[in-house]
Formats: structure tokens, sequence, C-alpha cells
């Protein structure tokens, strides 16, 4: 039973809301969308069912730090699970594919691109596949914040796998319009549909306006308690506000995409054992990060849209307990939200003198390059044809979206290696006295070697061995040459990936689905953006979950909105029980004076004399020095 796989390998005794009625909704086969919110658990969804059905369960997800971290969880807990995405090299495709053939794998984990092997796909057709899952499933819609072209080959596998087998999409944040999309991209038989309500009881969203958003950002922390992210837009900025907090007695760190593998880990690590409280870091920071304690989420600078925003503030207080999503605002901010726009969607001829640049740069020839990978060095090749950085960026994610590359950039990964020389035949090896040792440490910090690759530390390998890390790079290097080892040292350089062989410039062609359409989504994405931020008419919650499709939400009471109108309500039912009073004290025969209201009345002294003022503009009151008598 969905329960005691449960208990058996995560160690719960219940499930959360709706996991169990998606579990039960794929068991019986029926083809199933989940409207979970961040923290939400999907991926108990669908690890249940995979280690319940016979076959193999293939999920679909675009960010590779995320399949790679599910995949080393999964074994911790012995559960099979392989990952496959671009940044493997042959030999480790290989060996997960075999033992996918083999039965020996409960889970894959596939990036979308890989969809578009041929190999790969033909590899697929051999498998025994029980479910198909679909991760962050709101990217195979053009409605979507986050549309990715590579995600529409997601459907074929029906067809190379079986139209019985079901399919799981999950997504924690999507509009009617990009749910509708995704069941329709997906040829849903029968959906079966389980929706959580965006609501989170637990969490009070405020919006702080400041022209010096650094004051405010201190004092919120000041007022604040626990541990707390602090999202801001480059990566300069994570490492300027970090130092900050830092001179200001507040214990911090920043985390970006720009970091090594090993300090990655230590930063994050160190945050989620409360050796830290406060990480500022870009929005590479969060995703599947299972930190339930987190009491603050602070956005220093806007995210493009609701959807992301809901995402990264739904970060906090994931433990059900009182937490705050915090915006601080600036009016530059309105202007910056619209900059944006021209940014991600640059002039059409732009777009084609970098893709004709690209080519040149990675020495592509017009007409070769289908099916090949070549790493990319986007500062390097900004700098090499004057290039501005952000609009460059977009054009190549625009190409990525037209069809003409993909361009990956989420790569940084950590070194791997696995022993494939015979145990016995390692005995006769001769090595220099630095091979020896790295071989030795190696063995002795890091198991399951003659199985499979495992993730090591060039770091931690020099600190144990009193090496350089280049002496352990290179001894590295001398064993593989050997044939004693298969070594694939870390990556931190984004790649293209040429989906189609290399055009002239003047065959580049932005269809309209992809820039005119997407930039008008855009537009209304940012314009909800600014209402959610620069609007105070309604409820915070309210207008946000009516932009999630629930159109009958009450007011939260928590927000900063909720709370001014509760403010202000107190405000005005005092004023008029103060009112009340000083009419039915000045009614008495002889009136009353000023002294002795201020004496029968616990209100403050400037509210009592306040009111008087305005009674006796309106002509309620005469006022005979110091003696006030009522207007009859």
């Amino acid at each position: 039973m969905p329960l005691d796989i449960l208990r058996q390998y995560w160690g719960y005794d219940a499930f959360r809301p709706l996991q169990r009625e998606i579990i039960d909704s794929v068991l019986a086969g029926h083809d199933t969308l989940g409207l979970l919110p961040t923290g939400g658990g999907k991926s108990i969804t669908f690890q249940v069912p995979a280690l319940l059905l016979p076959g193999l369960t293939i999920v679909v997800t675009p960010l590779i730090s995320l399949m790679k971290d599910q995949v080393d969880n999964l074994r911790e807990r012995d559960i099979r699970a392989v990952h496959f995405h671009s940044g493997l090299t042959r030999r480790e495709a290989e060996l997960g594919l075999t033992r996918c053939r083999l039965g020996k794998v409960k889970l894959a984990y596939v990036s979308p691109e890989r969809l578009q092997n041929e190999n790969f796909i033909a590899e697929l057709r051999a498998m025994d596949v029980s479910l198909i899952v679909v991760d962050e499933a709101h990217c195979i819609s053009q409605w979507g914040y986050d549309f990715r072209p590579s995600y529409l080959k997601v459907a074929r596998l029906r067809e190379i796998v079986g139209e019985n087998v079901p399919i799981l999409a999950l997504t924690a944040s999507a509009t009617p319009e990009v749910t509708a999309d995704i069941m329709r991209c997906l040829r849903f038989k029968e959906p079966k549909v389980f929706a959580r309500s965006f609501t989170r009881d637990n969490l009070s969203y405020i919006v702080r306006y400041a022209d010096f958003k650094e004051d405010t950002l201190l004092r919120v922390l000041r007022a604040t308690s626990g541990c707390a992210i602090v999202y801001v837009r480059s990566r300069r900025r994570c490492r300027e506000i970090a130092q900050l907090l830092l001179r200001e007695g507040i214990s911090a760190d920043y985390y970006h995409a720009g970091l090594d593998p090993e300090e990655k880990e230590l930063r994050q690590n160190a945050w989620k054992n409360d050796e830290v409280r406060v990480i500022v870091a870009t929005n590479a920071f969060g995703m599947g990060i299972d930190k339930p304690d987190v009491r603050t989420v602070i956005h220093h600078d806007l995210p493009s849209s609701l959807e992301e925003y809901y995402q990264e503030a739904g970060r906090a207080g994931r433990d059900g307990r009182e937490s705050f999503a915090v915006v601080i605002a600036s009016q530059r901010d309105k202007a910056t939200l619209s900059r944006r726009l021209n940014e991600s969607f640059p002039e059409k001829d732009f777009i084609s003198h970098v893709y004709e640049l690209a080519g040149n740069f990675l020495n592509v020839a017009v007409g070769d390059g289908y099916g090949q990978l070549f790493e990319f060095n986007p500062d390097e090749f900004c700098r090499t044809y004057s290039l501005p950085p952000v609009q460059t960026r977009s054009a190549l994610q625009l190409l990525s979206r037209a069809g003409y590359m993909e361009y990956i950039e989420e790569t940084t990964s950590s070194s791997r290696m696995m022993i494939i020389m015979k145990k016995k035949e390692l005995y006769n090896l001769e090595l220099t006295p630095e091979a020896e040792d790295v071989f030795q440490c190696v063995l002795r910090t890091y198991t399951g070697l003659f199985a499979d690759y495992v993730k090591i530390s060039e770091l931690k390998i020099a600190r144990s061995t009193m090496l350089s890390t280049e002496q352990v790079y290179q001894a590295l290097l001398y064993l593989s040459r050997l044939h004693a080892i298969h070594y694939v040292p870390r990556r931190t350089t984004p790649y293209i990936y040429y989906t189609t062989s290399r055009e002239l410039p003047k065959h580049v062609v932005m269809p309209l689905e992809v820039y005119e359409q997407q930039r008008e989504r855009m537009s209304r994405r940012l314009d909800a953006m600014k209402d959610f931020v620069f609007s105070a008419s309604e409820c915070r919650v309210q207008g946000m979950l009516r932009y999630f499709g629930e159109k009958d939400a009450k007011e939260c009471g928590k927000c900063d909105v909720c709370r001014a109108r509760k403010k202000a309500s107190g405000q005005k039912q005092q004023s008029d029980e103060l009112r009340k009073t000083i009419l039915y004290l000045a009614s008495h025969p002889q009136g009353t004076t000023i002294r002795d209201i201020l004496a029968n009345i616990t209100a403050n002294r400037t509210s009592i004399v306040n009111e008087i003022r305005h009674l006796a503009d309106e002509g309620l009151i005469n006022l005979d020095g110091d003696t006030i008598t009522k207007v009859e």
C-alpha cells in the first residue's frame, strides 16, 4: 500500500493534503494533473507510485541540479534511480541506459532536450515504462512564464512507450489558461485534476515602500527571528548585501550560480544547519531546498511574474508556523519592470546577429552542427564581440524557443569518478607517489566506486593528502589514462546544443508565437506583478489568488493592506465612541468641562482635543471658555 511505502522509505506516518489522492489516481491508470504549492510535496506523488508499479518511471524535469539532488536523495534511501542530461559523458549515459534495460532502476530523470536525441529515444522503446511524470509542467505551455520548446517533445513519449501509460503532470503555479494548455499539449485522456488552494494561511504577505531599501531590509530582519532568504537579481548585489548584513552584525552569506560546486554546497549546508541565519541569493537558490523552518523570505528586487514570486515566497513557513513574505519596493522598480520587457525581447536583427556570432565563436560552419554539443562561455562571448550581456542572454533563450539551439546555463556539477579496472588488476598498478596517495584516499573516503559514478571533491582529497588541488587533478587524470578509473572533472561552463544545422542569419526567423505573442504575455505578467506590489486597493492574497483562478477567495486579514484596513477601522470605531462620549457628557444640564472630559475618558489627549474641535466646527457643541454644552 502507498502508506507502507511512505513509512518504509521516508519514515512519515501520513500523506500531506492531496498527495494520496494523486497517487491513487496514478495507480488507477488515469492521466493526472497535480497543482501543489511550493513545499506541497510534489516528488512524493510520483516516487511512491514508482516503487509500487512494475516497470520504470520516467521523470522529465528541466532542472539539472534538482534531478541530481533527487537521485542522490533516492539512492540514500536505497531507491534505485538514474538521471540523463546533456552534461553526462557517453560512458555515464550508457551505464544508466543498461541499468534501465535490465530493470535495475525504478526512476529515470530525463532533461527535456534529451528527448530530441534519436539514439536515446530508440533506447526508450526497449524499456518497460509504467509511468511518465512531467515536473514543472508549466514549461510545456506557451502561456506559461517559463515556456521551453524542448518540453513539447514530451508528448512523443506516449507514442514511444505506449498510449496506455499514464502521465502525471505537476506544477506549483499555473493560471487556468496554463492548466488547460498543459492537458492539451500532453494529450490527456479523461484527466483527473487535483488542485490545492494557493492560499498559505500561515504566510503573511507584506509590501514595504522605501527609497533606501537597505535600511528597510535591516529593520525587517531585526524585527523578525529565525532563518531568512533575501532574493536579489544580480550576483554582484548578492555579495554586497551579504557584506552589509555582516557589517551590521547579522549572520549572512550569499549564493548564486557562478560559485564553485563545493562552495555552493558549503554555503547551502551552513544555512540549512542554522550556522548562518540569512542567505542572500539569486533565483538559482531554492529549488529542491527542503528547509521547513524558513521564517522570512524577502524580495529586495522584484521578480518578473507572480508565478515566480509565489514560488520563491512559498519557501517560507513550510512547517506550517507563522512566517513572512516581504517585498521591499521603490518607485524605481516600476521602471525596472518595464525595462525588463525590452531586455527580454531585443530587436530581431540583434537576435539574428547573436546567432551568427555564436556560430563563429564556436567554429560551427553553416550547414554543420546538428546534434552537436559545445561548451559556451557567455562572458567571454560578450567580451569578444562587445555585446550587452542581458540582451545577449535573452537572444540565446529566444533562439532556443524558436528551435535553432538549446542554450543550457544550468551546468555546474561536481566532479565524479568510477573505478573501471577489475580489483585483481589494481594490485599490479605501478603508480607515482602522488597518484598512490590520491587513489588510496579516494578508496577510504568514497563507497560504491566499483558499481557507479560517485561525486568526489578534489578539494576534500587535497586536504586529506596534503596535496594541492592541481596535483590531485593531475593524479586523477593519470589514473584515468591508465584506465584504472573514469574521471569526469566538474564543468561550470554553459553549453549550446544545436537542434538544427547552422543557418545563414537571413534564414533565422522568430515565429509569431515565440516573439510577438510571448512578448505580449510577458507584458501582462509584468503588469500583474506591478498591480500586486503597487496597488493597495485590495487584499494582496485576494488579488494573487484571482490571478491563479480562485475567484471567490476571501481577504486574508494578514497582509499589509488588510492590517492597514483593520487599523483604520479600529481608529474610526475609537473615534465614533469618543464622539458619542463627549456628546453624552456635554448633554448634562450644566454641560461639562474640558478638564472633566480629559479626566473621565481614557483616550489619547490629542485625539480628545481634536474631536472637541471637530464637534464645535460642526455646530454640535458650544465652547464657552472651559465649559462645553451640547447644542439642542
